[in-house]
């Protein structure tokens, strides 16, 4: 019997520490905008880079002819 209430408790004392819906979604509010904020400085570090760099972009070259197979001898 004093096991029985001893596990009643226990089950009331881990359900009680659960975050509320607020909680749960100011933390993850919080989640979300540090990881745009860390994608924007992220994207803002490449443009600065691309910008950096006074490279011109060069034109692809010529495309290459198409190799034929020899013609079957028919064997």
């Amino acid at each position: 019997m004093r096991g029985l209430v001893l596990l009643a408790m226990l089950l009331l004392a881990a359900c009680h520490d659960e975050p509320s819906f607020d909680e749960r979604y100011d933390k993850a509010a919080k989640e979300v905008e540090a990881r745009a904020k860390r994608m924007d400085a992220d994207i803002a570090e490449a443009d600065r880079a691309a910008a950096a760099s006074d490279e011109t972009p060069q034109a692809l070259p010529e495309a290459a002819k198409p190799s034929n197979a020899r013609p079957s001898s028919g064997e």
